[in-house]
């Protein structure tokens, strides 16, 4: 019962889903909420693939992954995106970690956060509608959860560089226990696209290495710049890790413009 709790906590916390009363809140849940993230993603996935599912009966591929961008944005309350945007702004604009901290603390986007996030939900909705149908729900059902892993192994590994701050309840540090549990949430639904024969396992190979790059990457410039994350730092981890995915499985299957 209290592992339901934490991860009522978890969706409370990172999405705009409603949670039963029953639950109820202690703030200590949220230290121990993190290890559900990735599970909060399956969730998410759901959302978006079962949108993009009933809405590709109707209309053409990319109206429908427009639609389920859409329906995924109204479920995190955009909390994701919002973050690379900030960090765009932050890391584009600041020059010193204390003025980096302070541009992404307002909420005011700038042109770095403007073209980033126009820039980064272009790929995203581009990669997926060039994707076959069920390869595109695949890529749903897999890209969420894992990106929320990529983000959350910024908490397992890395220090919290406010000494407050919206991500600042999650900050505390996971065990290998806690993200060993959060890694299983984001392998099952991986395992069961492979399983249903809906994207192949060098597309899932693929995408994941492009994700970890991506996290390792922007982890490297969160230690540099600010020596540590911020809840922003996790939404752009999310955002990249997860576009980095589409795209290398869209490369996977040889769209490319040119031929080899």
């Amino acid at each position: 019962m209290h592992q339901l709790r934490l991860f009522f906590t978890a969706l409370q916390f990172f999405t705009r889903l409603p949670i039963p009363r029953w639950v109820g809140f202690d703030p200590t849940w949220l230290n121990q909420a993190s290890r559900y993230f990735p599970l909060v993603g399956v969730v998410v996935a759901a959302i978006t693939a079962g949108v993009y599912a009933l809405a590709a009966w109707v209309f053409p591929a990319p109206v429908a992954v427009m639609l389920s961008t859409a329906a995924g944005i109204y479920a995190t309350g955009a909390f994701h995106e919002d973050g690379f945007a900030d960090m765009c702004d932050g890391f584009g604009g600041g020059m010193t970690p204390e003025r980096v901290l302070e541009i992404m603390k307002d909420s005011r986007i700038g042109a770095y956060g403007a073209i980033g996030i126009i820039c980064l939900l272009a790929i995203k909705c581009t990669a997926l509608s060039m994707l076959p149908p069920l390869t595109a729900i695949a890529a749903l059902f897999v890209a969420h959860p894992l990106s929320r892993l990529m983000a959350t192994s910024l908490i397992w590994r890395l220090d919290y560089a406010r000494a407050e701050g919206k991500a600042k309840p999650l900050a505390q540090k996971m065990s290998g226990a806690e993200f060993s549990l959060a890694a299983a949430s984001a392998a099952v639904p991986a395992f069961a696209m492979i399983a249903c024969g809906w994207i192949t396992w060098s597309a899932l190979a693929a995408g994941g290495a492009a994700g970890a790059i991506a996290t390792a990457w922007l982890a490297r410039k969160c230690v540099r710049r600010i020596a540590g994350y911020t809840g922003d730092c996790l939404g752009a981890v999310q955002q990249l890790s997860e576009v980095a995915f589409y795209l290398c499985v869209l490369a996977s299957m040889r769209h490319g413009a040119l031929p080899w």
